[in-house]
């Protein structure tokens, strides 16, 4: 086949691949902690408000478990089999926290009972979806700095990406919109629109060079700080909408008694909480 040809198609495949993804629209759930020190019926509430969304997959930030202890973790899976039950109808791909995974048992356990190794990724439709492992570190260990770029190269046509951890720990140069972070530089280069994390239990968001970096709020774990909606403490969850290329994104507030039901953009919310521009029409 004659170079120029070659070249001609695979132009034509590439603007075919724009076109479908174009076309494609789904719209998923992300979840927050369920623990530590999980507040009773939080859970509960999250998972029925988040599958009367009726979301093609629940991603989930990790602390699925209250964790850390061998002899336990077992029946603790167990409790959460009970919960999720209802939902099996609803594709779920949690990462792995602090509260999942501490020691070997623990791991073995997380690949048991989520059906996913501490690190994977996977597509949905035109997204592509890379969950990464620092249940046991601060930072991001170089092996999973690996693995994210080897995933991001081997899925490089895929319009959309998402980078989901529990820890966020990009959190303080996203903060300080310091740029030259490793995890930073592979979302710039493979196009990765949307990197989300927990742990903190609080509504954090940075837009560093057209990515959204996200803190989630809690969907079970205790509230620290405040405890003020306007500062990030709350019981939520995030709706995502994903319409060819382009990622939308509504913070829900659980309803009440766990909440107040109040709806925010993600542009609403900044690094240190909620806009002062937003606090007049999400705050009856």
């Amino acid at each position: 086949m004659r170079p120029v040809t070659r070249r001609l198609l695979r132009i034509a495949a590439w603007l075919t691949l724009i076109a479908t993804a174009g076309a494609q629209s789904f719209h998923l759930v992300v979840l927050g902690d369920r623990t530590g020190e999980a507040q009773p019926g939080v859970y509960e509430e999250a998972w029925k408000e988040a599958a009367g969304e009726e979301p093609a997959l629940v991603i989930a930030v990790g602390d699925t478990i209250q964790g850390l202890n061998d002899l336990t973790a077992a029946d603790e899976w167990r409790a959460v089999d009970k919960i999720l039950e209802p939902y099996r109808r609803i594709p779920f791909y949690p990462a792995p926290g602090n509260h999942d995974i501490w020691s070997p048992v623990s791991e073995k356990l997380f690949r048991q009972f989520t059906g996913h190794s501490p690190h994977f990724s996977f597509d949905y439709k035109q997204a592509h979806f890379t969950v990464l492992d620092n249940s046991r570190t601060e930072q991001f260990p170089p092996d999973e700095l690996t693995f994210l770029e080897k995933d991001l190269q081997a899925h490089s046509t895929q319009p959309v990406k998402f980078v989901v951890s529990h820890r966020p720990s990009w959190l303080i140069n996203a903060v300080v919109r310091n740029r030259d972070f490793a995890l930073h530089q592979l979302a710039k280069k493979y196009g990765v629109q949307t990197v989300i994390a927990g742990h903190v239990h609080e509504m954090l968001h940075a837009d560093l060079d057209g990515i959204n970096y996200i803190s989630m709020p809690s969907a079970g774990g205790h509230l620290r700080g405040t405890r003020q909606y306007e500062d990030g403490w709350f019981f939520g969850y995030a709706l995502v909408e994903v319409s060819g290329r382009e990622v939308t994104m509504q913070i829900k507030e659980l309803k009440p008694p766990y909440g107040r039901g109040r709806v925010t953009s993600l542009a609403d919310w900044t690094a240190s909480g909620l806009a002062k521009r937003a606090l007049g029409p999400v705050l009856p």
